[in-house]
C-alpha cells in the first residue's frame, strides 16, 4: 500500500510541475473549460433564483370573486356563504373593503395616492381556493362564480404561477440539454489535449514498457493530468459565473430599489461550487480515459 502511495503522489507531483512548466497553455485550456462550464452554471443559477422567487408564493389553484360596489356588508357574507356549497370549493376568504384599502395603502408609494381618494374605489372580495387545480375545473368554478348575483368580476389568481413553472421547467430542460452538449465538448478538449501529451512522449512511453512498465503505471500520469485540467476548468468556471452574477447584482439592485425591494441574484453556494468543480474533475478524468485507452494500445515497444 506504501508503495502504491507513493506512485500516485510522485505521477500527481510529476503533473502538477508539467502544468506549472506551461502555465500559458494551463491557463488557456482553463479558460475555455471554464467558459463551457460557466454558461450552463450562470443558467442554473438564474432558474434556482427564479424558484426561490415563485416558491414564496402559494401554487393552490386561486379565484378572486370582486363583488359590486353597491353591495352591502351582509350581502358579502351571504354570499360566502353561497360560495362555500358550490361544487369544486375548498374554502372562502372574504376580503373586506376597508381591509383591502389599508392593504393597499402600506403598498410604497400608494399611501398618497389613497389619502387623495374621495370614497373607497376597491369592492369586497372573496378568495375562493379550488379543491381540483384542473384547467376544466377552474374554468367550471369561474363559470358558477360569475353566475352568482352581486359578482362582478372573477379572476384566476394563480394562473401568472402555473405559467412562470411551465416557463421554468422549460428553462431546466434548455440548461440541461446546453450543459450536456458542453460537458460532451469537455471530454473531447481533454482527449484531444492528453492525445497530443501520449504522442509527444512516445518515446518515452516505448522506453517504459521496455523496461516493464505496467499499462497501470503509464496511464496514472495523464488520468491525473485530465482530473487537474478539469478541475481547474471548474473553478475558472465557477469564478466566471459567479463574476457574472455580481456585475448583474448591481444594475439589478438600483432597479428593483425603485419599487422598494431589494431583489438579488445568489451566487452559487459553497455546496453547488463543490459539486461543478468535481462533475468537471470526472469528466476530465473521463476525457483522459478515453484517450489513453484508445491511443496507448497503438504504442507498442519496437
Amino acid at each position: 500500500m506504501k508503495v502504491w502511495l507513493q506512485q500516485h503522489w510522485q505521477s500527481f507531483a510529476n503533473t502538477l510541475r508539467k502544468l506549472a512548466a506551461t502555465p500559458f497553455n494551463t491557463l488557456f485550456n482553463s479558460l475555455v473549460i471554464g467558459v463551457a462550464i460557466a454558461l450552463p452554471t450562470g443558467g442554473y443559477i438564474a432558474l434556482d433564483t427564479l424558484r426561490d422567487v415563485t416558491g414564496g408564493f402559494s401554487g393552490d389553484a386561486q379565484l378572486s370573486v370582486f363583488i359590486d360596489l353597491q353591495a352591502k356588508s351582509g350581502e358579502a357574507a351571504e354570499l360566502q356563504n353561497k360560495v362555500k356549497k358550490l361544487p369544486g370549493v375548498a374554502s372562502v376568504r372574504l376580503i373586506p373593503r376597508e381591509q383591502a384599502k389599508a392593504r393597499l395603502k402600506e403598498t410604497e408609494g400608494m399611501a398618497d395616492v389613497i389619502a387623495n381618494l374621495g370614497a373607497n374605489p376597491l369592492p369586497d372580495a372573496l378568495v375562493v381556493t379550488a379543491s381540483d387545480g384542473g384547467e376544466a375545473a377552474l374554468e367550471k368554478l369561474a363559470s358558477d362564480l360569475k353566475a352568482l348575483p352581486q359578482v362582478t368580476q372573477v379572476q384566476l389568481d394563480s394562473a401568472w404561477i402555473r405559467r412562470m413553472d411551465a416557463l421554468l421547467r422549460l428553462g431546466r430542460l434548455a440548461v440541461g440539454s446546453l450543459a450536456c452538449l458542453l460537458a460532451f465538448a469537455l471530454v473531447i478538449v481533454t482527449f484531444n489535449t492528453i492525445r497530443l501529451q501520449i504522442l509527444t512522449q512516445r518515446d518515452e512511453i516505448e522506453v517504459a514498457k521496455l523496461i516493464g512498465a505496467t499499462n497501470s503505471f503509464i496511464r496514472r500520469p495523464f488520468f491525473y493530468l485530465g482530473s487537474l485540467q478539469g478541475l481547474l476548468g471548474g473553478i475558472a468556471g465557477c469564478v466566471l459565473a459567479d463574476a457574472g452574477v455580481w456585475l448583474l447584482n448591481r444594475p439589478i439592485l438600483e432597479f428593483v430599489r425603485q419599487y422598494g425591494s431589494d431583489f438579488q441574484i445568489r451566487l452559487l453556494p459553497a455546496g453547488d461550487i463543490l459539486l461543478v468543480v468535481a462533475l468537471a474533475a470526472a469528466l476530465g478524468w473521463l476525457g483522459a480515459l478515453l484517450s489513453v485507452s484508445r491511443h496507448l494500445r497503438q504504442i507498442e515497444p519496437k
